[in-house]
């Protein structure tokens, strides 16, 4: 993962012009007055936005301002077609939204790995002489030209696709547990308006599988409103299929706490009530015992006991939660 968490870029795209047809005639030795021969130009290389679950942002894309398909070979004689020009296919991570810059209109989006969309087309190729000749007119001298491609400024978007959302306030321990359970090491990402990001890692489980964990920055209360952080984040676990909600067992008050949170998150979006939810009371080695704290506790949600400082829960937290992704899942279906 790129060390910086890029989830808008504007690029400039112009897709292939078609090649020109051939006005051409045969000829040969014997042949005085060969017919029309001319080939059709190839079509203009198209720009296609391809799915790719191996990424998770759009920083490669950062950098190519100007994307650019190749035009088509005109055609020749001897009906030979030109050739078509080469597409240029721009990989991003599932999620990723095409707009329009004016109108803000949707042109795409990317949900599936390998899926492909043709985000402009190529133009075509025109047609060589060989087709207009007819009864009447033997000897067209006339083909088409190639159709030119497109040109547009293009916005690509990417809400953030992690399957579990860290929910929790500032010194829950969320950056400590994603670096515990992430099999990468989470990398800060800079987003140019705050020093507070989101953390994403991705967290292997049995059997080779995995699953992608969020860390939302701290969600204080009132972030609904647009204070703090505001928006910018919340908007990030719009698509997280389970949200793992983080208080220490140092809090005062474990129920009170997480109905705050849920507050923030029905506030900003009823929606996210939908989700599955899991709680993990955090930084248990630094309370003597686990059995007062259940007194105290929200009832309609599993409830784990962990601490990442000495990996205590983990393997029954990623348990819990791949359970939960998949219930989700099959929810869905």
């Amino acid at each position: 993962m790129g060390s910086n968490f890029i989830d808008y870029v504007k690029i400039n795209c112009r897709s292939g012009a078609g090649g020109a047809g051939s006005m051409h005639f045969r000829r040969e030795k014997h042949v005085p007055k060969g017919g029309p021969d001319g080939g059709d130009g190839g079509r203009g290389g198209h720009i296609i936005l391809k799915g790719n679950a191996q990424l998770w942002t759009l920083l490669h894309l950062k950098y190519q301002k100007h994307i650019r398909a190749e035009n088509g070979k005109a055609g020749e004689g001897g009906r030979r077609t030109g050739a078509q020009g080469s597409d240029v296919i721009l990989e991003v991570p599932l999620g990723t939204i095409a707009k329009n810059p004016e109108t803000g209109d949707q042109l795409a989006e990317v949900t599936e790995d390998g899926q492909e969309i043709i985000l402009f087309s190529g133009g075509r190729g025109g047609l060589g002489n060989d087709h207009f000749k007819s009864a009447t007119q033997q000897t067209p001298y006339y083909a088409q030209p190639g159709e030119p491609g497109q040109e547009e400024w293009v916005i690509l978007e990417l809400k953030l696709l992690a399957d579990v959302g860290l929910v929790g306030f500032p010194n829950a321990g969320k950056s400590t547990l994603l670096s515990v359970m992430s099999a990468a090491r989470p990398e800060i990402a800079d987003y140019p308006f705050t020093t507070l990001v989101p953390n994403l890692g991705v967290v292997a489980y049995r059997d080779f599988k995995s699953f992608v964990m969020a860390d939302i920055p701290g969600i204080i209360e009132g972030a609904s409103q647009g204070k703090g952080l505001g928006l910018r984040f919340l908007r990030h676990i719009e698509r997280n299929s389970v949200l793992l909600f983080l208080i220490p067992a140092t809090a005062e008050d474990i129920r009170a706490e997480y109905n705050t949170l849920l507050n923030e998150l029905h506030q900003y979006n009823p929606e996210l009530m939908d989700k599955r939810r899991l709680l993990a009371i955090s930084k248990c080695d630094l309370v003597e015992e686990t059995e007062s704290l259940k007194d105290n506790l929200p009832a309609d949600l599993p409830v784990l006991f962990i601490s990442a400082v000495q990996q205590r829960g983990i393997q029954e937290l990623k348990d819990q939660i791949w359970l939960a992704l998949n219930e989700s899942a099959s929810v869905m279906d």
